[in-house]
């Protein structure tokens, strides 16, 4: 049996436009992304440069409109560019998606002067963008936040600290939720943030298991003062944007997922048909051609059910329920994917001369951030059987 070199995932897309669109992605992966990713994901280095790029190529802002220099690309088609490009590095992939989630507030909820001003520069100008919800004591329980913001003439004053931000010290702008009144999520606003205000800084990223190239950061808020006109929304309103704003995430790292367990099929199925033991491929033994094919039905899922969401969200139809479903499906196939790929490699899957133990390394992140897998069953469980009773 030869070798089986991975073949390109056969796409269902609504267009030519679309398909035009993933053939220049794929392009880009293969080129600027690939032959680098292990080198710099080993020594935690952040490619700023493939940022840089993929701005200019038009690929951060997808799904947003074209007035403000998006893409008005459905949320079927930008999932499945976030994908192809996390199969070729998590970094950039989840880099692409956190960026789209940093834009979402202003893009939904700022005003026609707000958009006009802010959204060019931060859809196709080079930006980076970073979402600053999670606090050191508030994740999960992301209404309790401490980070404040006080009234001071015609300006607002942040003071507080972040945790976990994605982009945290290199970011151009923090879409930030902070407390402007009372407890709970009804005293909560949004806000744009430069990334060089004065008083903000951040700290040194995190020390990672995986994902050493995406910089993971606490960011402090020391009297960044910013004018009224960067509030985003109503007073208050804050805690509502930034639940709508990870409805659409989930879904981001839901195709993430997706790409990073085809990726780590990809490599098993390679291996194993290329590997010699008892004079033949073991891709020939019964009990690796199950793992294999139980690996490929399960993402095939997940990606069928990404999309479906996606899909609902592009008719303009309630879809929360079933990103948290695909959040959870999809993140937790990519752990037992990476998983079972480092067990078809066998010793070599446990080694860095091989990408399967990165892939399962990265894998674990993605069950936790925008909402931890445990969160996801709450959500998914207030669909079906309405709020927990106290």
């Amino acid at each position: 049996m030869p070798d089986r070199a991975p073949q390109p995932v056969d796409r269902q897309l609504p267009t030519d436009e679309a398909r035009d669109l993933i053939s220049l992605v794929r392009d880009i992966a293969q080129r600027e992304i690939v032959p680098k990713a292990a080198e710099e994901e080993d020594a935690g280095r952040f490619p700023r440069e493939v940022f840089t790029l993929l701005s200019e190529s038009g690929l951060l802002g997808l799904p947003y409109d074209s007035e403000y220099g998006g893409g008005d690309q459905p949320y079927e088609v930008y999932l499945q560019v976030l994908e192809e490009l996390a199969a070729a590095r998590l970094t950039v992939g989840l880099g692409v998606s956190v960026h789209t989630l940093s834009s979402y507030a202003l893009a939904a909820y700022g005003t026609k002067e707000q958009q006009v001003e802010h959204l060019p520069a931060m859809l196709g100008g080079g930006l980076l963008g970073a979402y600053c919800l999670s606090e050191p004591s508030s994740g999960s329980d992301a209404a309790s936040l401490r980070t404040k913001a006080v009234r001071e003439g015609a300006d607002w004053v942040i003071t507080g600290t972040k945790a976990w931000i994605t982009h945290g010290g290199i970011a151009d702008f923090y879409t930030v939720m902070a407390r402007t009144g009372e407890a709970g999520p009804r005293g909560i606003t949004a806000f744009l943030v430069p990334g060089d205000a004065a008083g903000l800084s951040g700290a040194a990223p995190e020390k990672k298991m995986g994902m050493k190239g995406s910089p993971t950061a606490l960011v402090h808020f020391d009297g960044v003062r910013v004018p009224d006109d960067r509030r985003i929304g109503d007073e208050g309103q804050g805690f509502a944007i930034a639940l709508a704003s990870l409805d659409s995430g989930r879904l981001g790292i839901a195709a993430c997922a997706v790409g990073l367990a085809q990726a780590a099929l990809d490599e098993a199925v390679a291996y194993a048909t290329g590997r010699q033991q008892f004079g033949r491929p073991i891709a020939d033994f019964q009990g690796l051609r199950f793992m294999l094919a139980d690996m490929a039905t399960q993402i095939e899922a997940g990606r069928a059910l990404y999309l479906a969401a996606a899909r609902l969200r592009d008719a303009g139809r309630p879809f929360a329920k079933q990103a948290a479903m695909a959040k959870l499906h999809c993140t937790d196939t990519a752990m037992k994917v990476t998983t079972d790929a480092v067990q078809v490699l066998g010793g070599y899957g446990y080694t860095a001369d091989f990408p399967a133990e990165r892939y399962m390394r990265e894998a674990k992140v993605l069950q936790i951030v925008e909402g931890t897998n445990q969160i996801q069953r709450m959500v998914i469980a207030r669909h079906l059987a309405g709020p927990e009773t106290r």
